[in-house]
């Protein structure tokens, strides 16, 4: 694992260097996508279910056999453990508290002439979500993308999930059951979202598209935007640790092999003023990795995309926190409710030793689909206002209509717009 330390010269560069993410989107993958997506927009079905048996090894011949009902959703839902049954109920049920709060509502206001201006807020009609089937299963997932959107009041959830030699993990179906969603299409990859962007014989389009997949699906999700609406093209996982040593080594160790289980590009950085702390969590990286089942994986990900940093205070630190503007963020120091001022940039920010990463990921409520990359300096986490929609109201009256006719009028003028002009003159008339 790397070792930085701010006082060092070429210390910028350094951590330009180490934060620097760029997707390994080739021209081979656009050509393979675009390809994929314009043959499901003219074939539907049929270029779907082509690419599934070809991609996931399947044998599908009539589409109707990929999709799931609410029905199939709760069978698989009684299947899987009591245990895991009361976890996804209470997870979902916490995230579903913690974003109601989110609901926006229409508002309106009349000013001095009775013009009413306002606003109306409406969910989206339908949604899609891709749930990946890669190195791990996240039921996780489910959860963070289908509850906002039912809270938000989206009328039809369709979730995606691929199901190569035809496996699929109930728990992920038992996800989608306590999380509200209407529909399963067992299809992967670009096909699933082409299928959910441009609509086939059995899949409706949606409005948005949401969810994490490989290069492949974040390639055909950037390619479908403007057809429909996407949440974001998101890179690896990474966490920044705000340390002064008054947690636990072992801890933030652990916090760290969180992160960097994902998969190999994942980044977990400890920042810490302190030397000493930084060689204990050391000790304690050394100490626990060959107790990981994903050993292999945290390695190859602490080798190259971690870091320890050494800071001259915490001042610093968080100047160093904002620069990187994770996507988690722990304030692992004594009194971090005083620091959050500070906080410019992250995803999710938690606050002390007893808040560990791993409770935003899977059960204290807020969405775990965060920015990444450094976007937390201009977007924010997935919520219920990805599922709504605003229009604005005018409603004018008599006297607001002359009110606003002769300003109008006089800044279509400007812009060489005459029936724009003309249009606004007419109102200072009777009809």
């Amino acid at each position: 694992m790397t070792r930085l330390d701010t006082s060092a010269v070429d210390f910028d560069a350094q951590l330009d260097a180490l934060t620097r993410w760029e997707p390994s989107e080739t021209a081979d993958v656009e050509r393979t996508v675009r390809s994929i997506l314009n043959d499901v927009r003219r074939r539907g079905d049929a270029a779907v279910i082509e690419y599934t048996n070809r991609f996931d090894r399947r044998c599908v011949d009539d589409a109707a056999t990929m999709h799931l009902s609410r029905e199939d959703l709760e069978y698989a839902f009684n299947r899987v453990s009591s245990e895991h049954r009361v976890a996804l109920t209470d997870a979902a049920k916490r995230v579903r508290e913690f974003h109601a709060h989110q609901v926006e509502q229409s508002w309106s206001y009349t000013d001095a002439d009775g013009t009413r201006l306002g606003q109306q807020v409406t969910p989206l009609e339908r949604a899609g979500l891709y749930v990946p089937g890669g190195k791990a299963a996240y039921p996780s997932s489910v959860i963070m993308n289908a509850v906002p959107a039912k809270v938000a009041g989206v009328s039809e959830v369709t979730m995606v999930v691929p199901a190569p030699d035809n496996e699929l993990d109930p728990l992920v179906l038992a996800a989608a059951h306590v999380s509200g969603v209407d529909r399963v299409v067992t299809v992967g990859g670009a096909q699933a979202v082409a299928a959910l962007a441009y609509g086939t014989e059995t899949v409706p389009a949606v409005d948005k598209v949401v969810g994490p997949g490989n290069i492949y699906v974040a390639t055909a999700k950037r390619m479908v935007f403007g057809v429909c609406g996407i949440d974001m093209v998101a890179g690896p996982s990474e966490i920044l640790v705000l340390s002064d040593g008054s947690v636990s080594s072992q801890w933030l160790a652990m916090d760290m092999f969180a992160q960097a289980e994902h998969d190999e590009l994942a980044r977990a950085v400890l920042v810490s003023p302190d030397s000493a702390h930084l060689d204990d969590v050391e000790r304690a990286i050394c100490e626990l990795l060959p107790q990981m089942p994903r050993r292999d994986i945290i390695e190859t990900s602490l080798a190259n995309r971690g870091a320890l940093i050494q800071c001259r205070d915490l001042v610093e630190a968080v100047d160093v926190s904002n620069r990187v503007a994770p996507e988690h963020l722990e304030l692992a120091i004594d009194d971090p409710e005083a620091w959050l001022p500070a906080v410019k940039h992250a995803g999710a920010i938690f606050l002390g030793g007893h808040s560990p990463e791993v409770f935003g990921d899977y059960c204290a409520g807020p969405n775990h689909v965060l920015p990444t990359a450094r976007t937390a300096r201009f977007s924010s986490p997935l919520g219920v206002y990805d599922f709504q929609k605003r229009s604005s109201i005018i409603h004018c009256t008599v006297a607001g209509a002359r009110k606003l006719a002769p300003l109008a009028a006089t800044l279509a003028d400007g812009e060489g717009l005459s029936a724009h002009a003309r249009s606004a003159s007419l109102r200072l008339g009777n009809r």
